[in-house]
């Protein structure tokens, strides 16, 4: 019997299956930024490794204030590297584009709050997210912090994904067995598979990235309860 489900956050609950460098990617385009994807692309994975090497992100900083830090990563990268020209457009750029992906990521947890106001109902609900030490005010900012049992946030447990550990402590501190929950996320190199080397259950979330399109074993798609594009299509698979 699933007693418990562990999300993960980021591409999860606030984009519905989006990785966020497409959010980002579809924001830059909106404003008619003249880049390549290839090039953003750069900008973006050199934001993301800085971050993992500087403690820019603070325990007060609420989405907002990372989405603006991330972009001003990726504007600044991009100005060093020729791709933009002009300084103060591109911190135009990154304050409007940081401002977009707010509104975007606050409509789908909106969203993502009714349906965990359903599900709490009936499981134990815990969220496990590489995040940056700030988890706690991003889901009080949308209202989402509520619905959790248990919170285990990479920055704060000294483990990350896809290392599963960050599992063992979510479900240990739940006092259930593996096969007692169910791990939902975007990533089937990050969530699906250390979650399935446990034990749990899983559901895969398989909407737009870049990391997680490469060829699965033959066997790796039928190891999951589901696979789906959408996350509010996750209840009808726990009916």
């Amino acid at each position: 019997m699933i007693k418990a489900l562990l999300f993960d956050y980021g591409g999860t609950l606030d984009t519905n299956g989006r990785h966020w460098a497409e959010v980002l990617w579809d924001a830059y385009k909106h404003e008619d930024i003249q880049v390549s994807k290839e090039q953003f692309r750069e900008a973006y994975v050199y934001g993301e490794r800085t971050l993992a090497q500087k403690p820019l992100i603070c325990p007060d900083h609420n989405f907002l204030d990372v989405l603006r830090i991330k972009c001003h990563l990726q504007t600044q990268y991009m100005l060093q590297k020729g791709y933009l020209i002009c300084r103060i457009e591109a911190e135009r750029l990154a304050d409007v584009v940081a401002q977009e992906c707010y509104e975007t990521a606050k409509k789908n947890t909106a969203a993502t709050c009714e349906m965990l106001t359903r599900l709490k109902k009936h499981y134990k609900l815990a969220l496990v997210s590489n995040f940056y030490g700030n988890l706690t005010t991003v889901l009080r900012d949308f209202g989402l912090y509520r619905y959790f049992d248990k919170i285990v946030e990479s920055a704060v447990v000294s483990h990350r994904k896809p290392d599963p550990q960050i599992f063992h402590l979510a479900v240990d501190d739940l006092d259930l067995d593996y096969d007692e929950c169910v791990v939902i996320g975007d990533s089937y190199t990050k969530d699906i598979l250390p979650a399935q080397s446990l034990g749990c259950a899983t559901i895969w979330l398989k909407g737009r990235g870049w990391d997680d399109n490469a060829v699965l074993e033959d066997n790796a798609v039928d190891n999951c309860i589901a696979v789906i594009t959408r996350v509010d299509e996750l209840e009808y698979y726990l009916r």
